[in-house]
This record gives C-alpha cells, sequence and structure tokens, in this order.
C-alpha cells in the first residue's frame, strides 16, 4: 500500500528548517519548565496519601472525583477496576498531615453516599524519600535506554553517527513531551514514564526503517552524493512511515476521548509522543547523520 506515489521532497536542503522548528519547541517546554520551576510532579514522585475504598454497589468514577474535588482534594488520581467497585486514591501531600487524609476522604464519601455504603481496604502514605528514589529510578531507566539504543544502532550500522543521532532525537521527543505536559499543566507521573518509555521504543523503530533504507541505498545508489543518497531513502519509506503512525494515532485519539480518566495522560503523552517521534524520524535524526558525516568528511578533506 502506497500513500504518497514517487515523492521527492528535499528533507536534507530544509533540515535547518526543520532543527529550527524543533528548537523553538524545546525551547518553549524549556521556559515553561524554568518558569514553573520544574516538571508537575504526581504522588508518585512528591509524596502524598494513597486510600483503597471498595464500594457495595456500582459507583461511577465522575462521581468519586466530583466528591474529592468538592471537598479539597482537587487533581486527585484516581484508578478504577473493571468489574469492580474498588478505587485506588492517590492524594498529593499538601497542607492537610497525611495521618489526617484518609480520614478526611472518609468524611467526604460518608456525607455524599452515607454510613456503611463503602469499606476503606487499605491506607498507605508515600514519603519525599520513596518519591526521591523513585525520580532517580525513572532517570536512570530512561538513560540506560539510551545507553543501550546507541550501542544497539552503532553495532548494526557500523556507525556511531547513527547510534547517537538516533539518541539525539528520541531526547528531542522526550523532551517535547514533557515540554508540552508543562504547558498544559500535567503531572508528571510514573504512568507517564512508562508512556515515555514506550515512545522511545516506538520511535526508534520507526528511525532503524529509514536507517535501513539508507544503508540499502548506499549500496544500490553509489553514485550519488550522501544528500541525496538519504532524500531518496526518507522518501521511499515515507508512504510507510505515515500509514504506521497514522494507525496508531487513530487508536490513541480514541483512548483519549473515550478511554476514561485512568488511561487518559498516558494516552495524551504517547499520543504527542507518536507525533513528534514521527516528525523526529524524518526530519531530525537522519539529518543529523548527514552532518555527522558531510562535517567528518571535511575534516578529513582539511587533514589531507
Amino acid at each position: 500500500m502506497q500513500l504518497f506515489h514517487k515523492t521527492n521532497f528535499d528533507f536534507i536542503g530544509h533540515r535547518w528548517l526543520f532543527f529550527t522548528i524543533s528548537a523553538v519547541m524545546i525551547l518553549a517546554g524549556i521556559a515553561s519548565l524554568v518558569v514553573k520551576g520544574g516538571p508537575r510532579l504526581g504522588v508518585d514522585f512528591t509524596g502524598g496519601s494513597l486510600v483503597q475504598i471498595r464500594f457495595n454497589q456500582g459507583t461511577a468514577t465522575e462521581e468519586v472525583r466530583k466528591t474529592l474535588d468538592d471537598n479539597g482534594f482537587v487533581n486527585s488520581e484516581i484508578q478504577s477496576f473493571l468489574d469492580s467497585n474498588v478505587f485506588i486514591i492517590r492524594i498529593q501531600k499538601s497542607e492537610i498531615p497525611m495521618t489526617e487524609v484518609a480520614n478526611k476522604v472518609e468524611q467526604a464519601f460518608k456525607s455524599k453516599w452515607g454510613e456503611g455504603s463503602f469499606t476503606v481496604e487499605r491506607t498507605e502514605m508515600v514519603g519525599p524519600r520513596v518519591g526521591e528514589a523513585l525520580s532517580e529510578q525513572a532517570l536512570w531507566a530512561i538513560i540506560f535506554s539510551w545507553i543501550g539504543i546507541i550501542v544497539y544502532v552503532a553495532f548494526r550500522f557500523k556507525s556511531t553517527a547513527h547510534g547517537v543521532a538516533g539518541v539525539i532525537a528520541l531526547m528531542h521527543d522526550v523532551t517535547i513531551t514533557v515540554g508540552f505536559f508543562s504547558l498544559m499543566n500535567k503531572e508528571i507521573s510514573l504512568t507517564i514514564i512508562a508512556a515515555l518509555l514506550t515512545l522511545i521504543g516506538y520511535s526508534i523503530n520507526d528511525t532503524i526503517v529509514v536507517y535501513d533504507r539508507i544503508r540499502e541505498s548506499m549500496r544500490l545508489l553509489r553514485n550519488k552524493t550522501l544528500g541525496e543518497i538519504i532524500n531518496t531513502s526518507i522518501n521511499d519509506t515515507l508512504s510507510r512511515t505515515i500509514i504506521t503512525s497514522s494507525t496508531v494515532i487513530i487508536v490513541l485519539i480514541a483512548l483519549y476521548i473515550w478511554g476514561g480518566e485512568v488511561i487518559h495522560d498516558f494516552s495524551l503523552a504517547l499520543l504527542i509522543g507518536v507525533i513528534v517521534g514521527t516528525y523526529s524520524s524524518i526530519a531530525v535524526a537522519s539529518p543529523l547523520v548527514y552532518e555527522w558525516e558531510t562535517r567528518k568528511a571535511k575534516k578529513r578533506a582539511a587533514v589531507k
């Protein structure tokens, strides 16, 4: 299936335009993070309280959320289970002592649904030390994934340029996604970290498809320049890239609209990431390889 036939877009010729667009998006996100003092971290990272409640009858998540909002527990994380009346509620640290949060939540639900209509099954506290440890582990998870990708791609394509350029494109994707979350004042939770790691896997797969075509074209198109080879390769894979990304985006839009509050931010992070990741596979990763190899060739020529 071909969405486009015999396209001839000059991606390499417009690489500085693409780099400028990326820089603007990255700087906008960084500016938002600086103004807000960093990302808005969820309960998993900042510490807070966890309350697990089982209702005797079917209860809508929207009603639980509204009750919490009305009683001052705004932006609480609520996780529900299919075919069950159990809700796990995560509440961020606030002026209310963590030891009193569970009691206040219980009183709020009693006022709404009445005595004996639910059971508090579990209460826990997530301390700041636990949150700090989770933040560190999340950061290392992303860093180690990047290191692994550099080693794998460099080994597979016998070129450090491909590995480094691929990881720079991934850093570009993650930074812009986190920046968008900051601009929209969304929380970064462990679920969002999972979405970012998923995005890294998706984006590098898309990039490797383009790299594979470049490697094939370098054997077949020996009479062409590197820029022409990369342009041809990106154009050859353009239909595949757009069709694959479009099908994923359609699913993510459906999840974002109808998936419910539990996966709302997760699907949003992936939606932003897939769009940015598709763009970076075409307009960032391969042009970076071109810049790397061109500069290296110029240095060799200067030495001779």
